[in-house]
C-alpha cells in the first residue's frame, strides 16, 4: 500500500510539473549579451506564460517579447504608451527627466544621441540594458503590448 500512494504521489507531482510548464511559466536561456550585467549569454530565467495586461505594465520590467522578425527577445521596457524618449549624450529621459538606470553600465555608453519617441497607445519602448550591444526599440520602434508574451520572473541560473 505504501509503495502504491509513492508512486500515485509522484505521478500526480510529475503530471502538475508539466501542467505548470505547459500553461504558466516556463524556463528561458539567455543567448546574447543585449541585457548584460543583469542577464547574462547563458543565464536561465523562469518567465511567466501569461501575456502581461497593459494596465499591470510598469517601467523596468523585463518582459520576452516577439520582435518584428518574428523571433522572442528579451527587454526591459523603459517607457509606456503616451511616454516621450530621448536619448541625449547617453542619458535616457523619459517625459523630458533623466531615468536612473543602476541596470546600465554607463562605462559602456558612448555619446549617444536618439530621435524622440512618443509612444503610441497600445504600446511599450524596450531597451536593452547593453545599449552598445542591443537592438531594439531605437531600431524597430514601439512594440505592441499584443506583441508581449510574457514576464521575466526570476534567474534561476546562475543562482544569486
Amino acid at each position: 500500500m505504501g509503495r502504491r500512494v509513492v508512486l500515485l504521489l509522484a505521478a500526480a507531482v510529475l503530471v502538475a510539473t508539466v501542467v505548470v510548464r505547459l500553461t504558466i511559466v516556463g524556463a528561458v536561456r539567455i543567448e546574447s549579451s543585449s541585457m548584460s550585467p543583469t542577464l547574462e549569454r547563458g543565464d536561465v530565467v523562469l518567465v511567466s506564460k501569461r501575456a502581461p495586461q497593459p494596465g499591470a505594465l510598469h517601467r523596468g520590467d523585463l518582459v520576452v517579447f516577439r520582435m518584428p522578425d518574428g523571433h522572442r527577445a528579451i527587454k526591459r521596457i523603459v517607457a509606456l504608451a503616451g511616454d516621450s524618449i530621448v536619448i541625449l549624450d547617453g542619458q535616457l529621459q523619459v517625459n523630458d527627466r533623466p531615468v536612473r538606470e543602476s541596470y546600465v553600465d554607463q562605462a559602456t555608453i558612448d555619446g549617444y544621441y536618439s530621435r524622440t519617441w512618443r509612444v503610441p497607445p497600445g504600446s511599450v519602448f524596450m531597451l536593452g540594458d547593453n545599449r552598445a550591444n542591443s537592438i531594439d526599440s531605437r531600431d524597430y520602434g514601439p512594440v505592441a503590448v499584443d506583441d508581449l508574451l510574457g514576464r521575466v520572473i526570476v534567474t534561476l541560473w546562475p543562482l544569486g
